[in-house]
């Protein structure tokens, strides 16, 4: 009995999906539209984290070492360092490296060089890395305290910047999806009022017969999680396909290879993006259903 009970509310709702095809069809154009948009800005979240992620783990500070020290001196250094909070790496770069990296630098005019090799004034340093950018100012102070440091370089603000930029992102894709939701809610909610609308004698001689308003509003329901499961289903289609041709391109663009960052693929965010787009669709269906039919369940 509650097989065919279930199998009922389930063909019902089917049933009004067909029967209503233009404003079926409007709802589905109206929600594609909606998650394509917070997809684009979903996507663009997930990547602009990535690349801070990225650059997170490749960023460090460069210890600059005075020119008179000794190596036992420099070693001293790099042991002090590595016994820091918050160090992961530390790589050294003697005199000799520190003037090649310039001249590659340099490129072809590195002949202005010329004669630096016996008279060198590029200092030895060490690159270090952290295992979190939030101790780079607590690693730089206790650094210059050591004996024989010269200076320290560190492109915090770049980092700073790119994690900002994520942060801003996310309020902004936090802000339209919460419009694009409430736009959403109200046009299926319309377009199942319509439903409801033509069919009120027939709710209301169910409601005296003695049906309940869960048996009554199930198949509406039904109706508008279909309406986000095929609003869905078509929106990833399209971001998907879409995102994979942009990042292909743009990967293989020399801006990408000079900058030397990638991009996340859309096998990596499909997971979570599939369970979003579905809490969404029947989520955003579900709500507009219940609100359409607050109404005519009075009787």
């Amino acid at each position: 009995m509650k097989y065919n009970i279930f199998g009922y509310l389930i063909g019902e709702g089917f049933s009004n999906v067909f029967k209503n095809k233009k404003s079926t069809g409007a709802s589905l154009m109206i929600m594609c539209a909606t998650m394509i948009i917070f997809g684009i800005f979903l996507i663009l979240g997930e990547n602009i984290n990535h690349i801070v992620a990225e650059v997170e783990s490749a960023q460090g500070i460069q210890v600059f070492i005075n020119n008179d020290a000794t190596q036992e001196q420099i070693d001293e250094i790099e042991n002090k360092i590595r016994a820091l909070d918050g160090v992961s790496t530390t790589e050294f770069v003697s005199k000799e490296k520190a003037l090649n990296q310039m001249k590659e630098k340099f490129g072809d005019k590195k002949e202005l060089l010329a004669g630096y090799e016996e008279n060198n004034i590029f200092p030895a340093s060490y690159i270090v890395t952290l295992t979190d950018l939030n101790k780079s100012k607590d690693v730089q102070e206790k650094i210059l305290t050591f004996d024989n440091i010269k200076k320290i370089t560190s492109k915090d603000e770049t980092v700073a910047t790119l994690i900002n930029l994520a942060n801003g992102i996310k309020i902004v894709t936090g802000v339209i999806l919460l419009l694009l939701v409430i736009i959403s809610i109200f046009i299926i909610a319309n377009t199942i009022k319509l439903t409801v609308h033509a069919r009120r004698k027939e709710i209301s001689i169910m409601k005296y017969v003695g049906a309940t308003n869960s048996f009554i509003r199930w198949p509406f329901i039904v109706e508008g999680m279909i309406i986000g499961i095929l609003s869905s289903s078509i929106s990833i289609a399209i971001v998907g396909i879409g995102y994979s041709v942009i990042a292909e391109n743009m990967v293989n663009s020399k801006f990408m290879q000079v900058i030397n960052m990638s991009l996340v693929t859309f096998g990596d965010m499909f997971n979570s993006i599939i369970f979003v787009y579905m809490l969404l669709g029947i989520g955003i269906g579900a709500l507009g259903s219940v609100i359409s039919m607050r109404k005519y369940l009075k009787v």
